[in-house]
């Protein structure tokens, strides 16, 4: 059964495991699309800006007029190419705060609910000639920020478009006292760039739907994994006592019949029917196994009965009087002379109002596993405190019980240990049938027990 279970646990573990991969690759990829669609869809949101607002483009051609005129300065060689990149951030810087206002002011315009940075980064200014093109700025050589707008951490870049324009200019120049037309050609690249804030919880908030989808049919999954184990395993556990069950009765039905089998022979036999001594002998016989037979019969069916099916009896019982006359007529019916029974009381309350018959089949239930189950020499400590409820403590000396049996003990049928090897015998209704006592009667029943060294029942009925 073990190894069922532990393979049926682990195949269910890897198909869990094959399933949250599954389902994380699933979410992993529709997460990449909600974020690619809402990443594009700002891209076009803020795309016409440019084009479209008076502001911002007069604010562009500032600075290209700006850098234009210091580019015909480079050409008449008045000025280098640091001129050249030190003129255009300082004009870039100059206008940049205005800059970013008018952006701002535009995304309102577009009513887009969330912040967005935007700024234009300068990557490449080439001056073109038919026969050597001069570089004038890469921004991958000469990493170099030349940005109008805002600032952009490297990390939170989210590039929305590469511009390039190519265009060729003629500027008026007093070179030597005359006026000279300087004409070039231009290459002029730049990266637009954003930053979205919160982007990802703006995503992961489009998705929240199909999270909290993901997230119960997960918990549905396990849920429906973890109760049909545990399930399985019960139904097992519960075949294999009742098994135990019937092959405990079988074993205990034998015997009687077996005898009565043999005694029936007997009385058929001419010289036994002649010999009155031997017909009573065997009518005797016949009687015991009878009420043997009659006796587990009883047992079966009145210690299956559940505590609401309990007929109480109650009467005001004088508690020190009534424990030590059950105690005292149990060790005088044990046999051995290697059983003490020690009793220990403090009495706060002298009565207690009780069914006597089924409170003493109880305590003798528990009395005679502790004869069971124990060593060569027997010790039974009952200690019993009925200060604010009846506290009545039975331990013994005995072989113990695991702590896996102990959540088990008080079910019905259940026997501690290894049903293969068990050589005391018994139904496994006794410890039942005492819990149902007890809970008849509105109380508890403890266990603590270690292995080889004994156990405790601890039985407490409250006062009515």
């Amino acid at each position: 059964m073990k190894k069922k279970i532990n393979l049926l646990i682990i195949a269910s573990i890897l198909g869990l495991i094959a399933l949250s991969g599954i389902q994380g690759y699933l979410i992993n990829n529709t997460y990449k699309l909600k974020k690619d669609a809402f990443i594009n869809d700002t891209r076009r949101s803020i795309s016409s800006i440019d084009d479209f607002s008076p502001a911002l483009d007069s604010l562009s051609d500032l600075w290209r007029d700006t850098f234009l005129n210091t580019l015909a300065d480079y050409k008449t060689g008045n000025a280098n190419r640091n001129d050249i990149l030190n003129n255009l951030q300082l004009v870039i810087d100059s206008i940049n705060d205005a800059y970013k206002e008018e952006y701002q002011k535009e995304l309102v315009k577009k009513n887009i609910p969330y912040g967005i940075k935007f700024h234009k980064k300068i990557r490449r200014i080439v001056l073109l000639d038919s026969v050597v093109n001069d570089t004038i700025f890469d921004f991958k050589k000469t990493p170099k920020h030349i940005v109008l707008g805002d600032t952009i951490p490297e990390n939170d870049i989210i590039a929305v478009s590469t511009t390039s324009w190519e265009t060729d200019h003629t500027s008026s120049k007093v070179i030597d006292g005359k006026t000279q037309e300087i004409t070039f050609y231009i290459l002029f690249v730049m990266q637009d760039a954003m930053d979205i804030a919160g982007w990802k919880k703006i995503v992961l908030k489009q998705m929240s739907g199909l999270l909290l989808l993901s997230i119960i049919i997960f918990i549905v999954v396990i849920g429906l994994l973890y109760y049909s184990i545990k399930n399985y395993i019960t139904q097992k556990r519960i075949a294999d006592i009742k098994t135990d069950f019937v092959n405990n009765i079988t074993h205990e039905l034998k015997t009687p019949l077996a005898t009565l089998t043999l005694a029936t022979k007997m009385l058929k036999k001419e010289e036994v029917k002649k010999s009155t001594v031997l017909v009573n002998n065997t009518v005797n016989t016949i009687e015991r196994q009878n009420k043997r037979l009659q006796k587990l019969i009883d047992q079966v069916l009145n210690n299956s009965l559940g505590y609401q099916e309990i007929q109480l009896k109650k009467e005001n019982v004088a508690i020190e009087d009534y424990i030590n006359n059950i105690l005292n007529d149990f060790q005088l019916a044990q046999k051995s002379e290697n059983i003490a029974i020690n009793r220990a009381f403090s009495i706060g309350k002298t009565h207690i109002i009780i069914d006597k018959f089924y409170i003493t089949t109880a305590l003798l239930n528990i009395l005679e596993n502790a004869i069971k189950y124990s060593k060569e020499t027997v010790t039974i400590n009952c200690n019993i405190d009925s200060n604010t409820s009846l506290k009545i403590a039975i331990q013994d000396n005995g072989i113990g019980i695991s702590d896996k049996d102990k959540k088990q003990i008080f079910e019905k049928f259940f026997r501690a240990g290894d049903k293969e090897i068990h050589n005391v015998k018994g139904l496994g209704l006794g410890l039942y049938y005492t819990n149902q006592i007890i809970k008849a009667h509105k109380g508890t029943i403890t266990i603590e027990s270690k292995e080889g060294i004994g156990s405790t029942f601890i039985l407490n009925i409250p006062f009515e």
